[in-house]
């Protein structure tokens, strides 16, 4: 039986790798877990699991598919019905595709999966994470020194695939950052994690002699979760936000994620392209 803690964290990519074994570590701490899932005949089957691994049955499923912003308003608005208050987002979920293809909306996939939705259902998410009081948002992301293009966003003047998901690495930090200096003074912090090489389908479509090498040295997701959940339950990150983090000890970003007016641009494309207003806030 798990012990009962009564925060709420809601995780999204907690179907499979990292998310899951995250889900899965703040299940064991007692925490209520939401998990947000595209395909719901698995979430609920991933929902199950981690109740009964865990002892604990405050595992709760929301429908979501970050591609789309229809999914993500939906996800969010079932969150805000269920939760009046929301005290941990970890955002796990990310795609990489070798080709270039475009979402319902439109968008470039991985743009839109790795940035867009995140940004989204974050800013939807906002009052119930300030209701807290006490708040913890983390990304995963990695040190990208790919810049953004910010007149070719979706690449479809050129598309090179690993540029691009370096790209939406970069902007999750550029992301994770201005946020945080949004939240400055509100109780809420906004952080950043390298989780390392681990063990996932992530880059199942990359080119195989990369995916066979990262895999060889690669650590298995429960390890790189065991790293993670700290930044999220320790007293000992409280109120440290706007950082970078890898293996629990801070680490320098690449200077151009920091650039505010990098920061500023990329936050009001992502307004746009989602139709983000500000009653969307509230």
């Amino acid at each position: 039986m798990a012990p009962i803690d009564h925060r709420v964290a809601l995780i999204t990519g907690a179907t499979s790798g990292i998310g899951r074994a995250v889900a899965e570590a703040l299940a064991a701490a007692g925490l209520t877990v939401a998990i947000v899932a595209r395909d719901g005949p698995l979430g609920d089957a991933t929902r199950r699991a981690i109740a009964e691994r865990t002892g604990n049955d405050r595992v709760e499923l929301f429908e979501g598919d970050l591609s789309s912003l229809a999914s993500v308003r939906d996800a969010a608005r079932a969150v805000r019905e269920t939760h009046p208050t929301l005290n941990i987002l970890v955002h796990c979920a990310a795609v990489y595709t070798s080709r270039r293809s475009v979402t319902a909306d439109g968008f470039e996939t991985m743009l839109a999966t790795n940035v867009l939705g995140p940004f989204l259902l974050t800013n939807l998410l906002l009052d119930r994470l300030q209701a807290a009081r006490s708040a913890r948002i983390l990304v995963l992301s990695a040190p990208s020194t790919v810049k953004l293009d910010f007149e070719d966003l979706q690449s479809e003047r050129r598309f090179r695939s690993l540029t691009a998901f370096g790209a939406t690495k970069a902007a999750g930090l550029v992301f994770t950052f201005e946020l945080a200096r949004r939240l400055e003074g509100t109780g809420v912090t906004a952080n950043a994690v390298h989780p390392g090489l681990v063990r996932t389908n992530l880059m199942r479509g990359a080119p195989a002699p990369l995916r066979w090498a990262t895999w060889l040295v690669s650590a298995p997701p429960h390890r790189a979760a065991a790293a993670i959940s700290p930044l999220v339950l320790s007293p000992e990150y409280a109120g440290r936000s706007g950082r970078f983090f890898r293996r629990g000890k801070e680490i320098e970003p690449p200077p151009y994620t920091r650039d505010r007016d990098v920061a500023r641009r990329l936050w009001d494309a992502s307004a746009a392209l989602t139709n983000l207003s500000e009653g969307d806030h509230r």
